[in-house]
């Protein structure tokens, strides 16, 4: 008979990983969105240069956080590589991002700030799971 401790105490440990991870998301989420609004409402600048730059900041302090918080730095990679896996991770994410936010301002027709935030939600589960199962693997239980 399989032992329901070590599955509990797995999906403890899941859950306060993913909890952490939420706390880190939404501190990057403040920076990119508070950074997003600054620059398409107070300086008007063009929404998808803002959004780059945004998220790329955003990207900066989540990475420092999570290694800080969530994840152990070095545990699969060289800090070389983990740092380059990091920013392929981050391009796909900005890449889907700037689709998002595109399709839902020019398309759908949605208020660039709405269009964010859907665009938020949608890379903020793609950024953990490849942070997750791809970069760093081990995290702080």
């Amino acid at each position: 008979m399989p032992s329901t401790a070590s599955s509990s105490t797995t999906f403890s440990a899941e859950f306060r990983r993913v909890a952490r991870y939420f706390f880190v998301g939404g501190v990057a989420a403040c920076v990119d969105i508070g950074l997003f609004l600054v620059g398409t409402s107070v300086l008007d600048l063009p929404y998808l240069r803002v959004n780059a730059a945004s998220f790329m900041v955003a990207t900066l302090v989540n990475y420092f956080l999570s290694v800080r918080i969530v994840f152990v730095s070095r545990s699969r990679f060289r800090k070389r590589w983990e740092i380059v896996l990091v920013f392929v991770v981050s391009a796909i994410g900005l890449g889907l991002n700037q689709l998002i936010l595109a399709a839902g301002v020019e398309m759908a027709g949605l208020p660039k700030l709405a269009a964010k935030l859907v665009a938020t939600g949608v890379v903020f589960s793609w950024n953990y799971l490849a942070r997750r199962f791809i970069v760093f693997g081990a995290t702080h239980d």
